[in-house]
């Protein structure tokens, strides 16, 4: 599969990586990093999973919103919401990895039609497309 990214971003990390700092090149944001108190970090910074979980949560309720209209499925509600969770621990074969539970909100959205909703918005989702097979993703109706 290819892809033809219509947009590029860029961010530098400097110092320790997750006890450091990172900052996009356009200067917008500029993140503190320090490790979790649960890894033996001090905590006092974000870590990388906050930062993933914020663009998926943003990236899989804008594409939920996309798969509805586009498909026709049905509307998704102003006050819908997406949380996402993510944890980072030890794999059974080494290293590290991550797990993400997904929950949605579609207020007023019949289950069948937010099931649907919540299918097709994985398949557009590039956080949805770029885990499929590598990290577990699940996903609840709230």
């Amino acid at each position: 599969m290819s892809v033809d990214p219509k947009y590029w971003t860029e961010a530098r990390a400097t110092g320790g990586g997750r006890n450091g700092t990172s900052r996009l090149s356009s200067g917008m944001l500029t993140v503190t990093m320090a490790s979790p108190k649960e890894l033996g970090g001090s905590g006092a910074g974000h870590n990388p999973e906050e930062l993933f979980a914020t663009g998926y949560a943003a990236c899989y309720l804008g594409a939920m919103r996309f798969a509805a209209q586009n498909e026709k499925l049905g509307t998704v509600p102003e006050d819908a919401s997406v949380t996402a969770h993510v944890g980072i621990g030890p794999r059974s074969d080494g290293g590290f990895g991550l797990a993400v539970r997904l929950v949605v909100s579609l207020p007023g959205v019949a289950r069948d039609v937010a099931e649907k909703i919540a299918e097709r918005g994985h398949f557009i989702c590039p956080y949805s497309n770029a885990t499929k097979g590598n990290i577990e993703v699940v996903t609840e109706l709230a």
